[in-house]
């Protein structure tokens, strides 16, 4: 039961947990993000209709690199989605495998299938879901271009005040558990937690940037963005569990031979 191994399995599991996303994104997200980019083409379409000098080329929702790549649409939807999703994926896994590494042996009398469980699920509210709530994602042509790095800052803000929350509510979790026993020490850490972030989102400010933009589109997008995120850390959590209850009872019934050859 080294970290080594957990890292490994992590790893592994976020790779399949980014394949199952990419499924997902692309069937779920894609068609909400082709409907915002026609809503900001038939915008920017408009206001060039309207301007002095309208541009000769139109206006398309390409990404023009430094050097003049010309990055499509399709190639974004496809490759490019499933790049960023393996790559989120592997990267969530194995820093959801060492933290279950750590975790092993310290979180009560779980075992380390179900601490490993505990890991992931602790993670996909504390690093996703909890910002999500106060910072919701938003597809093209919502929101102003000149908040883009404030509103960056608020969400990661929100997100390390969440996660540090999340680390302290476990280390005082461990620490009255033996004079609280479980139940209400999970009261308290969680009441501890959910005080710290609720508290921030009242603090941080509030992004209100919708517009006129539709708001069926707008909550499908977020549907879809919170369905892809669910179910990368879904996918961490069950492999991720599945493969280190196997690896604990390979080393259970290994020591269990070590003892019964020390014995004979």
């Amino acid at each position: 039961m080294t970290p080594r191994n957990f890292l490994i399995r992590g790893l592994l599991a976020g790779l399949i947990a980014g394949l199952l996303s990419f499924a997902v994104a692309y069937t779920v997200g894609e068609p909400q993000i082709d409907a915002a980019i026609k809503i900001e083409e038939a915008a920017a379409a408009h206001e060039a209709a309207h301007a002095e000098n309208p541009p000769a080329d139109g206006h398309t929702h390409e990404h023009d690199t430094d050097d003049g790549t010309v990055v499509s649409r399709d190639t974004q939807s496809t490759w490019g989605l499933a790049t960023g999703t393996l790559a989120i994926g592997i990267t969530l896994g194995g820093v959801a495998g060492l933290a279950s590494a750590f975790a092993v042996g310290r979180i009560g009398r779980l075992r380390p299938s179900q601490s490993t469980a505990l890991v992931a699920l602790i993670g996909f509210a504390s690093v996703n879901l909890v910002p999500f709530l106060k910072y919701p994602g938003t597809p093209p042509a919502v929101g102003n271009e000149n908040t883009i790095a404030s509103r960056t800052l608020e969400f990661f803000s929100m997100q390390a005040i969440s996660v540090l929350a999340a680390i302290g509510a476990v280390l005082l979790a461990r620490r009255l558990l033996d004079s609280l026993g479980t139940y209400r020490t999970i009261l308290a850490a969680s009441g501890a937690y959910l005080f710290v972030v609720i508290l921030a989102g009242l603090l941080l400010p509030t992004v209100n940037e919708i517009g006129d933009f539709p708001g069926d589109i707008l909550w499908s997008f977020r549907v879809a963005n919170l369905l892809t995120i669910a179910t990368m850390w879904a996918g961490i959590g069950v492999v991720l569990t599945g493969l280190v209850g196997r690896l604990y009872e390979r080393e259970v019934s290994a020591a269990a031979r070590r003892d019964l050859a020390a014995s004979l």
